[in-house]
C-alpha cells in the first residue's frame, strides 16, 4: 500500500473488513429488508388478478390477508434488527477512524502536535469522519439496493421486458452525469470544507484569547475578520449545495420521465389486452423502490467521489507534514474496547507500565544520574548563512538522585526547549541523553511514568 495516498476504493474495503461480521451481519439484514419489499408486489398481483378473474373466493383472500400481513411483520423485524446492527457498525467506524488520528497526533513531538489550529482539527475530526461513516455505510445499502433490483429486474421482465427496458433506463443516464461531474464535486466539497475548517479554527482561537483582544482593543478587527471568514465559508457552502441540488434534479427528473413512460406504456398492454390489472399492480409497486435506487445510486456516487477529499484531509492531519506516516496508521484495526466500559460493567482495560529490568542485586531503573551531552535541536531552517535558526545548542548537563535542578534564562532562550528534547517531546538534532551512563536511544518512549512525570507551563489533562 502507498505510504502517501489512499484510493476511496480502497478505503471503504478497509473500513468493511474492520468488523467483517458486523459488515456481513448489515449486509445481510438490510438485503432482506429491501427483499422483503419485493414480495407485498407479488401479493398484490395475485390479489389483482384473483378479482379481475372473478376467483377471489373467501380461501383465496384469507391467504392473500395472511401474505401481507406476513410479509409486514417480516419486513419490520429484519429492519428493526438491521439498524441496530447498523448503528453498531457506523460507530465502529467512526470510532476507529478519530481513535487513529489522535494516536497519530499524540505520537508525534509535543511541539508540532498540529499544523493546524484546533478548530480545523476538529472539524476533521467531525465533518470528515462522518462522512467517512456514511460513505462505508452506504456500501451496505448499495449492496442491498443491487440485490433488490436484481431480482426486480427477473420478475418484472417475466412480465413484459419493454416496459422494464424504461424502469431500468434511467439508470445509465443517472451514472453518465455522475461521471462527468466528478471533478466539480470534488472541487466544490473540498473547498467547503476548507473554508469551514477555517471557521471553525477562528472560532476556538477567538474564545482562547479574548482576554488579549479586549487588551489591545482588537474587538473590531477580529469581528471584521470572522465576518470575512464566515461571507467566504457562505459562498462555497452555498456553490458546494447548488451543484449537488443540480445533479440531484438531473437525477430524479430522469427517474421521473421514465416513471412517466412506464405508466403510458403499461396503460397502452392494457388496452391491448396484453397486461392485467395484476401485472399492473405490480409494476406500480415496484416503480417507487426502483426510483429510488436509481436515485440512490447518482448520490452514492457523488458521495463517492467527495469521500476522497475527506480521506485526503484526514491523512494530512495525521502526517502534520510529515512523510514517514503510512495510510495503514489510518486504516489500523486497533480495539476499541468500549463495550461496558463506559456503563460501568466491566473495567477499561489497564494501562501498560513499563518494567523494571534487574541487573544482579540492583536495579537499572532506579534514577542516579541523567547527562546529556551536546544536545542539540532547531527550529526549522536558518534564513541565512550568517544566522542559526533558533533553539539549542551543545547543551550538557547533570541530573543526580536527590537534587533540584533549576535551569534559568531569559524568555525564548531554550527553558522549555531544552525539557523537550530531553524528554523525546522534540527530536534531538545531534548529541546524546544517558540514563545511570546508559545510552538512551529513544527518548520519547523511555521517559514516560514512572519514570518521569512532566507539568508543561499550561497544565491540561
Amino acid at each position: 500500500m502507498s505510504s502517501q495516498s489512499l484510493g476511496t476504493g480502497r478505503f471503504l474495503w478497509h473500513m468493511a473488513k474492520f468488523r467483517p461480521w458486523i459488515y456481513i451481519a448489515d449486509d445481510f439484514l438490510y438485503t432482506a429488508v429491501y427483499c422483503s419489499q419485493l414480495l407485498p408486489g407479488l401479493v398484490a398481483q395475485q390479489a389483482f388478478d384473483a378479482l379481475q378473474h372473478g376467483t377471489a373466493d373467501p380461501p383465496t383472500i384469507a391467504w392473500l390477508s395472511a401474505a401481507f400481513v406476513g410479509t409486514g411483520i417480516a419486513g419490520a423485524v429484519a429492519n428493526t434488527a438491521g439498524i441496530t446492527i447498523d448503528n453498531i457498525f457506523r460507530f465502529s467506524v467512526s470510532a476507529v477512524l478519530q481513535r487513529n488520528m489522535l494516536a497519530e497526533i499524540l505520537r508525534r513531538p509535543g511541539a508540532r502536535a498540529l499544523d493546524r489550529s484546533p478548530g480545523e482539527a476538529l472539524s476533521v475530526f467531525r465533518d470528515d469522519v462522518e462522512h467517512a461513516e456514511n460513505g462505508t455505510d452506504w456500501t451496505i445499502d448499495m449492496f442491498s439496493y443491487g440485490v433488490f433490483a436484481i431480482l426486480a429486474m427477473v420478475i418484472l421482465v417475466r412480465v413484459n421486458a419493454t416496459i422494464t427496458i424504461f424502469v431500468f433506463g434511467p439508470l445509465i443516464a443517472i451514472i453518465v452525469v455522475a461521471q462527468i461531474a466528478t471533478r466539480r464535486l470534488q472541487l466544490s466539497r473540498a473547498a467547503s470544507q476548507v473554508a469551514t475548517s477555517r471557521v471553525t479554527g477562528a472560532l476556538g482561537e477567538i474564545f482562547g484569547a479574548v482576554q488579549a483582544v479586549q487588551l489591545a482593543r482588537a474587538e473590531r478587527g477580529v469581528v471584521e475578520h470572522f465576518r470575512q471568514l464566515s461571507e467566504t465559508r457562505r459562498k462555497t457552502v452555498l456553490r458546494e449545495r447548488a451543484f449537488a441540488l443540480l445533479t440531484g434534479s438531473v437525477y430524479w427528473n430522469t427517474v421521473y420521465l421514465g416513471t412517466g413512460m412506464i405508466l403510458l406504456l403499461g396503460a397502452r398492454a392494457m388496452r391491448d389486452g396484453t397486461f392485467t390489472v395484476g401485472d399492473f399492480a405490480l409494476f406500480v409497486s415496484y416503480l417507487g423502490f426502483v426510483t429510488e435506487f436509481s436515485g440512490f445510486i447518482g448520490l452514492f456516487l457523488s458521495q463517492y467521489k467527495q469521500l476522497d477529499v475527506s480521506v485526503a484531509r484526514m491523512l494530512a492531519l495525521m502526517r502534520g507534514g510529515a512523510t514517514n506516516v503510512p495510510t495503514s496508521a489510518l486504516l489500523d484495526p486497533t480495539p476499541l474496547d468500549l463495550a461496558g466500559a463506559l456503563s460501568g460493567e466491566r473495567p477499561a482495560p489497564e494501562v501498560e507500565t513499563p518494567a523494571r529490568r534487574a541487573s544482579g542485586h540492583a536495579a537499572v531503573d532506579t534514577l542516579r544520574r541523567v547527562e546529556t551531552t551536546g544536545v542539540t535541536y532547531h527550529f526549522g531552517r536558518a534564513t541565512s548563512a550568517s544566522e542559526r535558526a533558533p533553539g539549542i545548542d551543545d547543551v550538557s548537563l547533570v541530573l543526580r538522585r536527590g537534587e533540584l535542578t533549576v535551569v534559568t534564562g531569559r524568555v525564548g532562550a531554550g527553558k522549555t526547549t531544552l525539557l523537550r528534547v530531553l524528554l523525546g517531546l522534540l527530536p534531538c538534532d545531534a548529541g546524546e541523553i544517558r540514563w545511570n551512563d546508559e545510552r538512551v536511544d529513544d527518548a520519547a518512549t523511555f521517559f514516560v511514568p514512572p519514570r518521569c512525570a512532566y507539568v508543561p507551563q499550561v497544565p491540561r489533562l
